[in-house]
């Protein structure tokens, strides 16, 4: 059976097939009655606009890519959520990419995205070279969203404020009466910027001697690892800081396996307000970094640059949260 042309949309509605592509466009330039008559002959009929040949009409595929650092990681679902939303409502789709496997082949990340002529680029997340996005950058519009890697002139850079929400947590910490606090720290410019306002904290409560920083990988093995070193020391800290939700999970499973109790024997705190963290069995006390702010906003930046190419890169900052939740609390309570 022949699939339904634009001319029989026309002809079923009695209109122009340039008023059809008006409709489809959606432009405001056309009344409600012709609109409608259009979009009921759509219905009737079951036509799909060619979407090949309207990208090579109109120089644009109406698509956007999203390279993600590494697609298991929880706190990209509601920054996704916040991007395509604002997206979806602009006529735009999103086309995803895993920078990690990628690299496992040697490609360029970006690469399949420039193949497939979408019309800019959504970077989420660290990538281990950011230097991959300078020629990226010079052919579209790029924006890089929940990192604070340096980037190429032009490009935006949409993230929470992880200075002030590890200080945040930090001070929740001692608020409770902790002085022994440990941080499991991460990497990158991110895992950078929470561990030395943990450390700088630390130090204006005059508690520099007692911070502890552990290295981890942003991983849950990497957290159980890294908590298993701290909590097995024999000056331990009370409280453990992790730089993400993930290590955070990690850490509570190091302290059962040694025998102590959270939040009584000690305190542990996540970062990203991740689904994991509100599980009913985990509840975890942890940095709410309006994740699906940052998506919004990511995608505002990329919709700005779209219509007006060629303006200088800025950084646009989110403020954080704290959530205070079941797993911190004064030692010896809970």
């Amino acid at each position: 059976m022949r699939a339904p042309t634009i001319r029989d949309v026309a002809e079923r509605a009695g209109v122009s097939k340039s008023l059809v592509s008006l409709v489809l466009r959606g432009s405001d330039q056309v009344r409600p009655k012709k609109r409608e008559a259009v979009l009921r002959a759509v219905r009737e009929l079951g036509y799909r606009p060619n979407a090949a040949a309207r990208s090579l009409s109109e120089q644009r595929t109406r698509t956007v890519g999203v390279l993600l650092n590494d697609l298991r990681n929880p706190w990209f679902v509601d920054l996704l959520d916040g991007l395509n939303s604002l997206l979806h409502a602009s006529g735009l789709r999103m086309l995803l990419a895993d920078a990690r496997l990628n690299r496992r082949t040697g490609q360029d990340p970006a690469d399949p995205f420039l193949d497939l002529r979408v019309d800019g680029l959504v970077v989420v997340g660290t990538l281990p070279d950011p230097t991959a996005l300078d020629a990226v950058a010079e052919r579209i519009p790029v924006v890089l969203a929940g990192a604070r890697e340096p980037v190429p002139p032009g490009v935006d850079v949409i993230a929470g404020d992880d200075e002030r929400g590890a200080r945040l947590v930090t001070e929740h910490l001692i608020g409770l009466g902790h002085r022994r606090i440990a941080h499991i720290a991460g990497y990158g410019a991110v895992g950078e910027l929470r561990r030395r306002s943990f450390e700088a904290t630390m130090r204006r409560h005059g508690l520099g001697e007692t911070a502890r920083v552990e290295p981890g990988d942003m991983t849950e093995e990497g957290g159980h690892r890294a908590a298993v070193r701290l909590l097995s020391r024999p000056d331990r800290p009370t409280a453990v800081f992790a730089v993400n939700d993930i290590a955070c999970v990690g850490a509570l499973s190091a302290a059962e396996e040694l025998g102590l109790r959270v939040p009584r024997d000690v305190s542990v705190a996540g970062y990203d307000n991740t689904g994991i963290s509100r599980l009913r069995h985990l509840w975890l006390t942890t940095v709410d970094n309006a994740s699906h702010e940052v998506g919004r906003r990511a995608a505002r930046c990329l919709l700005d640059r779209l219509r007006a190419p060629g303006a200088a890169g800025g950084l646009h900052l989110v403020a954080p949260a704290l959530e205070v939740r079941g797993t911190s609390g004064p030692l010896g309570e809970g």
